[in-house]
């Protein structure tokens, strides 16, 4: 397979889908039997999933490795990151030519609650909804990290000792 065959296949994936798990359905369809057996796909998909990072670059690069050696992995790496990058870029650059328009700020103002109010409904779903409130340990965690934060203390500090204690008390 050609590296620019390969550049496109990632580069097509990337502006099709918009998040990691997404695209590994097209990529599924577009490597199974073309690089990868099914099998193979299953494994990498697990085995990037356990990596920390982004599932769907570490995916492009293995199915990129599997094609290409360490030439088709780099190839399919700047595939999947060109399409966010170049559309970053491009928001970035309006954002900076209307950065003293007042309707820009008061967007950016109207957008925080609103992505507040997305994390609590993450948060609330992740924990099972009506029935965290009946559990004792959720609420204690919550409340003490929402003290924690209060007072300044790190974020990594605050998730570390929130996850011990639901070792402890989660059971």
């Amino acid at each position: 397979m050609s590296l620019f065959r390969l550049f496109w296949l990632f580069l097509k994936v990337n502006l099709l889908s918009t998040s990691g798990p997404a695209s590994v359905g097209l990529l599924y369809e577009e490597t199974v039997g073309l690089f990868l057996t099914e099998e193979q796909f299953i494994e990498a998909v697990g085995f990037s999933s356990t990596l920390p990072g982004s599932d769907a670059l570490q995916l492009a690069m293995f199915v990129g490795h599997a094609a290409g050696g360490f030439k088709g992995a780099l190839v399919a790496l700047v595939g999947s990151i060109l399409p966010p990058t170049v559309l970053m870029l491009v928001v970035v650059t309006i954002l900076q030519k209307l950065r003293g328009e007042a309707w820009v700020n008061n967007f950016v103002n109207g957008l925080a609650p609103a992505v507040a109010m997305l994390m609590v409904l993450v948060a609330w779903r992740t924990l099972g909804g009506a029935q965290a409130f009946g559990n004792w340990a959720i609420i204690g965690i919550a409340a003490a990290s929402l003290i924690a934060f209060l007072f300044g203390i790190q974020p990594a500090i605050v998730l570390l000792l929130a996850g011990l204690t639901g070792i402890i008390f989660l059971r």
